[in-house]
């Protein structure tokens, strides 16, 4: 697991939490959450379409291990690591945002480039 953020939460609900973000970010290419969160997030989504990017039958059973959808990793391998063949990196963008109303964490939009 990339970066060592405890997020506030035991290790398989944190894991659990990163599974789901990463798979509705691949999904709808765009989310939002908190600054924190969203780097964590990032880091595993980059992960994930590098592993795209070589279409074989061991990094689809490694991606499907992790993405708990079996259509984002079609979508993953189909459609969203051929745009990135070329790119080395950096398939994620973080764009901050107002602080949350009620507790005033920072907010950011992550969306794939």
């Amino acid at each position: 697991m990339p970066g060592t953020r405890k997020l506030g939460r035991a290790s398989d609900h944190r894991d659990a939490m990163l599974r789901n973000m990463v798979t509705s970010l691949l999904e709808n290419g765009k989310m939002t959450t908190t600054v924190t969160r969203a780097k964590e997030v990032r880091a595993m989504a980059e992960k994930m379409i590098t592993l795209a990017k070589v279409d074989s039958l061991h990094n689809k059973r490694q991606a499907l291990a992790y993405i708990t959808k079996e259509d984002v990793v079609k979508k993953l391998f189909d459609e969203i690591a051929p745009k990135y063949k070329d790119v080395n990196g950096g398939y994620c963008r973080l764009i901050k945002t107002e602080a949350r109303r009620g507790d005033a964490a920072e907010m950011c939009i992550l969306e794939l480039v």
